[in-house]
């Protein structure tokens, strides 16, 4: 059953998160800054009013342009803010109170994470680092799952993928996987327990896997230097992994 007021709550709460993680995948990577001053076009630069900033309302009433110079809205604020809603909904609805809170900022941390990988092969620390922490404390609240087992799992997940890193860099002379993977997975470690990242990190690689033949059977060129966002297939795979862990212990 799903709580009508908590899914309402948690819906806006997630449209309001999504309308600043949208800004922050859009401007974070260039450099730009996020929390400091107010809003403004990216194309005028005009400061935007309160009715520029209703999420999700304000670009289908503006038409997906600005009011003042009609530049372009990127379609990902709308995006981010809708996908922010939905997880907010959901989370809420189902586990109202504390949990479903802690499911929601799991999921919008996660969201942003995976959009940050896609688009940029990034996967910051100031995002990965709190969500760990975030996993040894509210997670407790969330999941069903020991300390121990989370503490095992943050440690083991990131030494896991940072293995893998260190063998193929001494055996390629490249890098072939970012540390910012191996925080991602020993935050997953944190939030689920050790026991559920085998299930992640296969679903992962299943849906990289998946990427790249639907890459090919579109045509584009895939050789061995080709880059896939291993955050982002870790990122939507972390429900499902831990879904089915919990389903054949």
């Amino acid at each position: 059953m799903i709580d009508p007021l908590w899914a309402v709550l948690g819906s806006v709460a997630g449209a309001i998160a999504g309308s600043f993680l949208g800004t922050l995948v859009l401007r974070w990577p260039e450099g730009r800054g996020v929390a400091r001053g107010r809003s403004a076009c990216d194309g005028c630069g005009r400061v935007l009013g309160v009715l520029d900033l209703i999420p999700m309302l304000s670009t289908l009433m503006l038409r997906g342009r600005c009011r003042s110079c009609g530049a372009a809205i990127d379609p990902l604020h709308g995006r981010m803010e809708a996908g922010c809603a939905i997880v907010g909904a959901l989370a809420c609805g189902v586990a109202p109170g504390l949990a479903g809170a802690g499911w929601a900022l799991l999921g919008w941390l996660l969201l942003t994470l995976a959009v940050l990988d896609w688009r940029h092969f990034w996967l910051p620390d100031a995002l990965t680092l709190p969500l760990i922490f975030l996993g040894l404390t509210l997670g407790l609240w969330v999941t069903d799952v020991t300390l121990t087992s989370r503490l095992i799992g943050a440690a083991g997940g990131y030494a896991a993928l940072l293995a893998v890193a260190l063998v193929y860099r001494t055996t390629r002379g490249r890098d072939g996987l970012g540390l910012g993977d191996a925080k991602l997975m020993g935050a997953l470690g944190a939030w689920f327990g050790w026991q559920a990242l085998p299930f992640i990190l296969l679903m992962a690689a299943s849906l990289g896997l998946t990427a790249v033949v639907a890459s090919i059977a579109a045509g584009r060129s895939i050789d061995r230097t080709t880059r896939v966002p291993l955050g982002t297939c870790l990122a939507l795979a972390a429900l499902p992994g831990w879904w089915v862990s919990v389903m054949i212990r």
